[in-house]
């Protein structure tokens, strides 16, 4: 059993009968699917909101109940995975496209439970990953711009074919790297937002309940905020 597999188990152990439940996307958060798509089987009764298409397809597959937000709009407890997570348990996600969708539902989450093996965390955001952001496709090249001229490494993200990569939303994503890292997230993330053209970053600010590192000796080690 890998990481990634043992802090997906850990975290579907958090989820109780009757719970709305925000299902992430990526490699580590299809391991706590998985593990809810079992638990489900054994008579546990959920009903879960996908960040992505990719998620809901998995968790169709496994007989894991739908629902949406128009009949329940808050959510319980959501599992996701990152990119990166600093000491203070801020976040970059959106390297996998879905950090639009993956924000809303943090946003309407009571508890949100982020799920990494050890090489994900980082002293400092933006030093080792480019910081997603979504973008309208009217307008990317007026946000490339801008960033630009901040003196940031803006780059148009595109398919291992050259194709422009499309989100679930049907929008783009500037991967933007800082040169320096990103010394204030809260005011990066409040700033990029302000750009016309700009939907979301992948940024998470005070967003996360807790933090499990799965190790590969089967061990994990939780970390809870402040």
């Amino acid at each position: 059993m890998n990481a990634k597999q043992n802090a997906g188990l850990k975290a579907a152990e958090y989820v109780k009968d009757g719970m709305i439940v925000g299902l992430g996307t990526g490699s580590t958060a299809d391991f706590a699917i998985r593990a809810l798509g079992e638990r489900v089987n054994n008579g546990l009764s959920i009903k879960t909101i996908p960040t992505s298409i990719a998620s809901e397809k998995l968790a169709r597959s496994l007989d894991i109940p739908l629902t949406n937000f128009e009949d329940h709009p808050v959510i319980d407890l959501t599992i996701d995975g990152a990119d990166e997570v600093d000491p203070q348990l801020e976040l970059i996600k959106g390297l996998g496209g879905a950090l639009l969708r993956e924000k809303i539902v943090a946003a309407c989450t009571i508890e949100q439970i982020i799920i990494i093996d050890a090489s994900k965390q980082v002293n400092k955001l933006g030093t080792r990953n480019p910081l997603p952001i979504e973008v309208v496709p009217f307008s990317w090249s007026l946000v490339y711009k801008e960033l630009t001229e901040h003196g940031l490494q803006p780059k148009l993200r595109k398919t291992k074919t050259g194709q422009i990569f499309d989100t679930d939303n049907g929008n783009y994503i500037i991967d933007c790297n800082f040169p320096v890292g990103i010394t204030n997230p809260a005011e990066t993330n409040n700033w990029i937002n302000a750009l016309p053209g700009v939907i979301e970053n992948g940024l998470f600010v005070e967003l996360t309940d807790l933090v499990i590192i799965g190790h590969e000796d089967g061990k994990c080690q939780l970390i809870k905020r402040q």
